[in-house]
């Protein structure tokens, strides 16, 4: 009894020891509890691919997390037929989007000897084969694997990394180029994203020139700064960079009465002085700490910067220190006109319209009114969703994931079939360089 006794506790110790905690499903089927897996603790993702929608996927063990924030999920709730195949991770995965080739739209993932081919989320018939019959020239086990478009690269090509090895694959000829990049470090993940290559090893990240392997800048950086939606950081993090070149989209932006931008994003807001163009970042809970982090939606009205989060709305004084107004918050909707939560709202220079976007609606509200009402409302044809906007002598700018768009007018920005020239947030705006 006593043998039996530890026994038992000696396996209950092993269990709560494991990384990942499990949980029973109706068929007694063990699964991976993936409210513990955490990409804000410095996960080692065992692969990045961009869907089809340009979304990047993060797979780890056999979960994976979609786009910058949120929980992990089951990679078999998207790619239900690995599972079949007992697949526990992938070694590597890329998107194929080359479109005059015959698999464009494709998704392939690797592990081991096998490659698996997704299209629209299935399974493609045949699938799993060989790496050597798919790649020929392409060794088994890889580390990871990234699309790399002409003329990024001499030709259209996938680079597979293996340990030190780099292989550019032609998909036209299948010729393979074997290539040594001596100033990269061996990567465990790697993404191309907005133009740019990043390879991943451990919680960092490389950027790096795809023909040559030459890594220019000061890297490695944290992943968690760039491709992550987190609350803290490492105590090494530059936190101007990191708001400056983030990946994660807006959350709300805005310019107070002197021409002080201010962009927010999660726990953070990054601001630009008018004239001298200083970037300096820091916490919603420090500046406006009535709101703790994340806003929906923010506009700058008769001096003050209006915050909506959820149903309320809170008004500071927008010269610093920030503070709240009395009375604040109250609802939107007895404010606004409209009900909460909204996903973003702006004022024109020296007019005293709030246009209020939700989904693809967007209302007008006269801030001059008593009581405020939202009317004239018009459906948005370009966007189903936006994140943020802001408007200024130049016209709306509108913020859609990592990129804006810029329209001369309001009426413009509603009435547009066609969008303008798409312009990245990290550069354009914040003069990152990728």
């Amino acid at each position: 009894m006593k043998l039996l006794t530890h026994t038992l506790c000696l396996c209950l110790a092993l269990v709560l020891a494991l990384p990942y905690s499990y949980e029973q499903n109706d068929n007694n089927e063990l699964h991976h509890d993936h409210h513990v897996l955490d990409r804000c603790q410095g996960l080692e993702m065992d692969a990045v691919a961009l869907n089809e929608h340009g979304i990047p996927l993060f797979f780890k063990g056999d979960h994976l997390f979609k786009g910058f924030h949120g929980e992990a999920e089951m990679f078999n709730e998207s790619f239900a037929e690995l599972d079949d195949h007992h697949l526990d991770h992938v070694d590597a995965a890329f998107h194929m989007h080359f479109e005059d080739h015959p698999n464009h739209d494709h998704m392939y993932f690797f592990l081991d000897h096998k490659v698996f081919s997704y299209h629209h989320h299935k399974l493609e018939e045949g699938y799993p084969k060989e790496i050597s019959e798919v790649f020929p020239g392409i060794p088994d086990h890889l580390d990871a694997a990234m699309e790399c478009p002409k003329p990024e690269c001499e030709e259209d090509c996938i680079i597979f990394f293996k340990a030190n090895d780099i292989y550019h694959y032609n998909v036209k000829t299948k010729a393979v180029e074997k290539k040594e990049f001596e100033s990269m470090p061996n990567c465990t993940s790697a993404l191309r994203f907005l133009e740019h290559y990043y390879c991943f090893h451990g919680h960092m990240f490389s950027k790096f020139d795809p023909k040559t392997g030459d890594v220019h800048g000061k890297y490695p950086k944290e992943a968690r700064d760039i491709f992550m939606k987190c609350e803290k950081f490492s105590e090494h993090s530059d936190h101007v960079e990191r708001e400056r070149c983030s990946h994660v989209h807006l959350d709300a932006i805005t310019s107070d009465h002197g021409g002080n931008m201010y962009a927010f994003r999660g726990h953070h807001f990054i601001r630009r002085d008018e004239g001298n163009d200083t970037l300096t970042a820091n916490t919603l809970d420090h500046a406006f700490k009535e709101i703790h982090s994340h806003v929906d939606a923010v506009f700058s009205f008769n001096d003050h910067l209006h915050m909506i989060k959820g149903d309320k709305l809170y008004i500071f004084q927008d010269d610093e220190p920030h503070a709240l107004m009395d009375g604040y918050p109250k609802s939107v909707k007895e404010e606004l006109g409209v009900e909460g939560p909204i996903d973003a709202a702006f004022v024109c220079e020296d007019h005293h319209i709030a246009h209020i976007v939700k989904g693809n609606h967007i209302f007008d509200v006269e801030l001059k009114a008593s009581p405020r009402v939202a009317e004239n409302e018009q459906t948005i044809s370009l966007f189903e969703k936006i994140d943020a906007a802001k408007c200024d002598s130049s016209g709306v700018k509108v913020f859609v994931g990592s990129h804006f768009y810029h329209f001369n007018s309001t009426m413009e920005f509603v009435a547009a079939r066609a969008l303008p020239e798409q312009h990245r947030i990290s550069v354009e705006l914040f003069g990152c360089d990728h």
